[in-house]
């Protein structure tokens, strides 16, 4: 689509900040669109579910299917009838992914065979990651405006990051440019 790998970077840069803007200035809203995302998400797998099992062959996969398809359309539906209940679980999912990776990493850490700083790191990041559990678990009300906060400000430095290496990656492209036009002409 882009002749140009450094524009396209610049581009995805310029969205994921101004995506990190919206997310920052509008917590709540960006809660709400997380959450309906995981109804849209929810409506589409039911869909596909379903067309799984019409078109399977065995009674045993349709039945699956179908249970399957059911409780993805309750989920959607869920979502979109209690957005606030939905928001608190969707915190709590990713309080307990937090709290058992990070058990996961500190125990990475009490491996032989890796540098010390290196375990010093996992140590370090599991510590984090426990703590950002424990914290989401205890107020998941907060938990759910501050994940909101974090991912605007995520994707800000994710964005600042990507402009940079377009520019760089531009930088690079006129220099090699330069570089061989001397080298024909010489």
């Amino acid at each position: 689509m882009f002749k140009s790998p450094a524009l396209s970077l610049i581009l995805l840069g310029m969205l994921a900040v101004a995506v990190g803007i919206i997310a920052v200035a509008w917590p709540g809203v960006t809660i709400v669109a997380l959450v309906f995302l995981f109804a849209i998400y929810a409506f589409m797998d039911a869909g596909l579910q379903a067309a799984r099992a019409v078109s399977s062959r065995s009674a045993g996969p349709v039945l699956g299917h179908l249970l399957l398809g059911l409780t993805g359309l309750a989920a959607g539906v869920v979502a979109l009838a209690w957005p606030g209940p939905t928001a608190l679980v969707l915190v709590i999912i990713v309080a307990a992914w937090a709290l058992a990776g990070g058990l996961a990493e500190i125990l990475a850490g009490f491996q032989s065979g890796e540098a010390a700083g290196t375990r010093a790191m996992f140590i370090t990041a599991g510590l984090v990651s426990v703590a950002l559990g424990i914290v989401l678990f205890a107020r998941p009300g907060v938990g759910a405006i501050t994940l909101a906060l974090l991912f605007g400000l995520y994707s800000m430095i994710y964005g600042f990051a990507q402009i940079g290496a377009g520019v760089q990656l531009r930088r690079l492209g006129r220099s090699v440019q330069a570089k061989s036009a001397v080298r024909e002409a010489a």
